[in-house]
């Protein structure tokens, strides 16, 4: 699967193949022995810890996409997940053009031009959070995307190729987990499943309530919600939770 770089200095490191030999079953190994005994909803957690680990990363997060929004899944610490929250409110950043490419992108360097200009509000964002480099990686297939591995690094730079295999082959490990997992958007026995589902469909409903007040289609009255969050430094996940609970409403000043 090709890789294309972002960072506006240069290609990045060229595609390889898939890891072998001793660095495959290490790093294999590592993966293994990081979710063992582990319940479904602290897989994806504990692999984003898995890449910590074995890569130049400062923090990881994992998305499922979703309509309209992705569902963050896991991350290493609370940056990553910060991170991943404002992909999905500004619906921009490295991991939305690896969902749409189904290939690595590979922001070598938030702070050069060509960052910049494919996602100013992100990496604006991003830089003020310490953030220098961002590696999306797409879970599946180049057919079918079902989510993205988001590397944060900070300071620039790029991934050597057995770093570029050791991502991609935990990219496919957290594939397999989730295709796995008792994933249902509709809800599930698993309680992190229920939680998950409970705020997907809340922004949902937020969505639903401000086409309401607002007599606009669905895409607008989305865009809205994420234009609120990012005006008030807020996760569209928390503006949708105060309209669900009518403390936030569009159609008045």
């Amino acid at each position: 699967m090709p890789s294309r770089d972002d960072s506006g200095d240069g290609p990045g490191p060229a595609p390889s193949r898939g890891p072998g030999g001793r660095g495959h079953e290490r790093v294999a190994g590592a993966i293994a022995a990081r979710v063992r005994d582990a319940g479904p909803g602290e897989v994806p957690e504990r692999l984003c810890a898995v890449a910590v680990d074995l890569l130049p990363v400062d923090g990881a997060s994992v998305s499922l996409r979703g309509t309209g929004m992705p569902a963050q899944l896991g991350a290493s610490g609370p940056r990553a997940a910060r991170l991943a929250q404002l992909q999905a409110t500004l619906g921009d950043g490295p991991c939305h053009y690896a969902l749409e490419a189904g290939a690595p992108v590979l922001a070598r360097d938030l702070a050069a031009a060509g960052c910049a200009d494919r996602w100013p509000v992100f990496t604006q964002q991003a830089l003020d959070a310490g953030v220098r480099a961002v590696y999306a990686f797409p879970l599946g297939s180049g057919a079918v995307c079902v989510g993205t591995l988001d590397l944060y690094r900070s300071v620039p730079g790029g991934l050597t190729d057995d770093q570029l295999r050791v991502a991609r082959l935990v990219a496919h490990v957290m594939t397999v987990a989730l295709v796995d997992l008792p994933y249902d958007l509709q809800g599930g026995d698993e309680p992190w499943l229920s939680g998950l589902a409970a705020d997907h469909d809340r922004v949902h409903q937020a969505v639903g309530m401000i086409m309401a007040q607002l007599g606009v289609g669905a895409d607008e009255a989305l865009a809205r919600l994420r234009a609120d969050a990012f005006a008030h430094d807020r996760t569209a996940l928390e503006v949708a939770l105060d309209v669900v609970a009518r403390r936030r409403r569009f159609d008045t000043p």
